[in-house]
């Protein structure tokens, strides 16, 4: 099992870092006990280069590896592709993800229209001073959703002003940390993919509509990537095969049916 954990906090030693390393432990343990193995990976994006989107739509018009940035951004996508399941941390900066969290979503906006991750899951979390709303979260569940990423759980670390030592860290938070990583693990383990939510139905439903109104003269790259997946056809109703209760589907492709005229 692989597994790629992309921590956008600048900070060195932060909480944020912290909360990392506690889901590492607990994952090796959960699949020691398992008797599996995880390979994780760690990613800081405090070092790692990643600049910012120049808004060229090279992207999205010519395909991504047009775009004119060469930095680490490709090796990123890499590992994405190579991981059975990622985790993303961020710190909270005015209710919102931080900058680098923020940059990377901008700079992978092209998988908002060739969703590349059907199949793989994530885990979502944000550490802040005190109290935040889930506005955060929404930001990179919406993203990793459009990605077409299943999100197996999500969780808001309220730590405090400053820095948290590392034992009171464990001492506060290994319970809660170990749930979330047990809850994400048995995702990949049980292949949790294969049974989409409502909402992941609907993100399908709402993108489906749209490619299949648009002229393949235009955005003609992301529309013969969803012909070619098969995605557009009347009997497809995800992105991958699933073993989702039909009454649930079939909820899903109404509701987002609906939501799509507003949209489309």
């Amino acid at each position: 099992m692989k597994i790629l954990a992309i921590n956008s906090s600048i900070r060195k030693h932060g909480n944020t870092e912290r909360i990392f390393h506690l889901m590492e432990q607990s994952l090796l343990k959960i699949a020691k006990e398992k008797g599996k193995t995880v390979e994780l990976e760690y990613i800081s994006l405090g070092e790692t280069n990643i600049e910012p989107c120049r808004g060229c739509r090279f992207c999205f018009e010519k395909g991504e590896e047009f775009c004119p940035i060469k930095d680490n951004l490709t090796l990123i996508r890499r590992k994405l592709q190579e991981a059975d399941g990622i985790i993303l941390g961020s710190p909270i900066y005015v209710e919102d993800v931080n900058g680098p969290m923020k940059n990377l979503i901008d700079r992978m906006a092209f998988y908002c229209h060739r969703p590349s991750f059907s199949g793989k899951s994530a885990l979502i979390f944000t550490t802040s001073g005190a109290g935040s709303t889930k506005h955060a979260l929404r930001t990179m569940r919406n993203a990793l959703s459009t990605w077409g990423f299943y999100i197996a759980v999500e969780y808001r670390f309220r730590m405090g002003g400053s820095v948290i030592a590392e034992l009171d860290v464990i001492q506060k938070y290994s319970d809660k940390v170990n749930k979330l990583a047990t809850v994400f693990f048995n995702s990949i383990d049980n292949n949790k993919p294969l049974h989409p939510t409502i909402y992941s139905y609907m993100i399908f439903k709402i993108q489906q509509t749209y490619w299949q109104k648009e002229s393949s003269k235009r955005n003609k790259l992301d529309y013969e990537y969803w012909k070619t997946k098969g995605w557009l056809e009347p009997f497809c109703d995800y992105y991958i095969d699933h073993k989702c209760l039909s009454i649930k589907s079939k909820t899903a492709r109404v509701l987002g049916k609906i939501i799509s005229k507003f949209f489309v």
